[in-house]
């Protein structure tokens, strides 16, 4: 049994890094245990992540497209999560502000395209917010619990984009249920051309401007949660509801706040695929980034730094992953959505399995330096 140690004494570092990595390098260990049993050799198959995630140019390009929309899912759930509240529908959010940069740059293609840009983005924001807003409300006035009402408006979103992309803004020209492309002049510049133009050949990968609009928003969910009063009082009703009311802070106000920022967060997924990689809208083209975000905002501890850093280690998952199914015949992809829901058990469920024993080893380590 381990004695409880003063957590205002162990140092910063201790809890938002050694614990986060030992709880990696388990998950690590017991998804290697995995691809063992599966008649893999384990050593083999991180070197091939390893490769297939940073080796080349073209596998980098991919691992930062996916964190791109990791980033903006695990921020969008952080937002919420200080406030305390599990906003379980990014996906739909991401699906919906999609749609609103698909509307604003198709029926305003005549503007400039820099303004074109610059409007789709805050139409992704827009969107997203307000499919956000109804449960936020609900929670904030009716009590509805918005992790309930955030899956429900996931499923709601889906159908009524399906609706939409077969009988309202589908492409006739074709069967499929998409939308027309957007014209050339508007797709958001790719690395490998911005590569081009400075004399260096680089292959295919969706990677676009938009992973810069990615950190531009990381420094921007800093400021607001830790530099402005909207980010305390959210975080003060998140820590301590009666405190925050007997402060005279509003939790039905920060709540609808919390929510709103966090829809518009994640519709901004939607500049990255429709504006940067697809060019209209496809079926279900947030495809699970809305849910992974959760897990990469928890492995991160909501702060933006740990965001973009669980951010890079699920797009080298998935990159790398791809690697290793291609290469291993007995590895599947199913595979690795196993070792994605181990990590996310150590990160999550497992987060304190060994943090005392972390924590009351290096604060008596401190504690022996200090005295000696």
């Amino acid at each position: 049994m381990v004695k409880a140690v003063d957590r205002t004494k162990v140092p910063w570092w201790v809890s938002n890094a050694i614990v986060p990595l030992v709880n990696l390098t388990l998950a690590f260990i017991v998804s290697g245990l995995f691809i063992f049993i599966a008649g893999a050799n384990p050593y083999q198959a991180l070197k091939l992540i390893l490769y297939g995630s940073f080796g080349y140019l073209e596998g980098f390009g991919y691992t930062l497209y996916y964190a791109t929309n990791f980033i903006f899912t695990g921020l969008a759930f952080a937002i919420a999560f200080h406030c305390r509240l599990f906003n379980i529908g990014g996906e739909g959010q991401a699906y919906i502000g999609g749609l609103g940069v698909f509307l604003l740059a198709f029926y305003f293609s005549a503007l400039p395209v820099p303004i074109v840009w610059l409007l789709a983005i805050l139409a992704s924001m827009l969107f997203g917010a307000a499919w956000a807003f109804i449960p936020g409300y609900l929670q904030a006035y009716r009590g509805s619990h918005v992790v309930i009402t955030t899956i429900m408006f996931n499923f709601i979103a889906s159908a009524l984009m399906v609706f939409l992309l077969v009988d309202v803004i589908r492409d006739r020209r074709q069967m499929g249920p998409t939308t027309e492309p957007l014209i050339n002049e508007q797709w958001l510049p790719m690395f490998k051309d911005i590569a081009a133009y400075f004399g260096f050949k680089v292959g295919y990968s969706p990677l676009n401007i938009s992973f810069l609009l990615a950190i531009l928003v990381s420094f921007g969910v800093w400021f607001l949660i830790w530099r402005t009063k909207w980010g305390y009082e959210m975080r003060a009703v998140g820590h301590n509801t009666q405190a925050a009311i007997y402060a005279g802070i509003s939790p039905k106000k920060n709540i609808i706040l919390a929510m709103v920022i966090s829809g518009a967060l994640a519709g901004m997924l939607g500049v990255n695929e429709v504006l940067g990689v697809h060019h209209k809208i496809l079926v279900n083209f947030p495809a699970g980034y809305g849910f992974t975000g959760i897990a990469v905002a928890l492995m991160g501890r909501n702060h933006p730094i740990g965001i973009f850093l669980a951010s890079l280690l699920f797009g080298m998952l998935y990159q790398g992953g791809s690697e290793v199914t291609f290469d291993m015949p007995n590895i599947t992809r199913y595979m690795f959505v196993a070792v994605q829901g181990v990590i996310i058990l150590f990160s999550g469920a497992l987060e304190n399995l060994f943090r005392p024993q972390i924590e009351y080893f290096f604060v008596n380590t401190l504690q022996q330096k200090t005295t000696t």
